[in-house]
């Protein structure tokens, strides 16, 4: 297994992969304490997420490993539909999959994904537009979505 860190202004992200896949992209809520083991997928992941946080990437490309239910898998691929800088709600994502009664379903599935950031998942909202459940933490939902949200409206110097 090999594994690098991002120190991001959104906090700290640890990138997983094996020889041949990223397996996850997670928010640390502790400094890490062990030492990097990185490979040239950690190292292109962690490149396009300081891509990302300096406002030049806005659609990741790469490799990887999503192990999930039939269900999880399709509702994952559903959030890169989700236009940067915008959000949806579970009710949207819902209909996007065809079943408007999955609200439940698609929100605990959105909860499972375990690539952070890179599949938008923090770009799903409550109904009435609240935010609500984020594996990252609220605080870093509100922040990617703000940041997100400056960039396609050119008021940069926020951040």
């Amino acid at each position: 297994m090999f594994f690098d860190y991002i120190h991001s202004p959104a906090g700290t992200l640890k990138i997983e992969a094996n020889e041949s896949k990223i397996t996850s992209i997670e928010f640390l809520f502790e400094n890490p304490d062990e030492e990097t083991n990185p490979n040239h997928l950690t190292d292109d992941a962690v490149f396009q997420l300081k891509q990302y946080f300096k406002g030049h990437l806005t659609k990741f490309d790469l490799p990887l490993l999503q192990i999930g239910t039939p269900f999880q898998l399709e509702v994952w691929k559903a959030l890169d539909k989700i236009p940067f800088g915008h959000t949806w709600t579970y009710g949207q994502l819902a209909n996007v999959l065809g079943d408007k009664n999955k609200v439940r379903a698609v929100g605990a599935a959105n909860g499972k994904n375990p690539f952070a950031i890179v599949v938008p998942c923090h770009r799903v909202i409550g109904q009435s537009g609240e935010l609500v459940g984020y594996a990252g933490g609220i605080k870093r939902k509100q922040w990617l979505l703000n940041f997100e949200q400056s960039l396609i409206s050119g008021q940069t110097e926020l951040f």
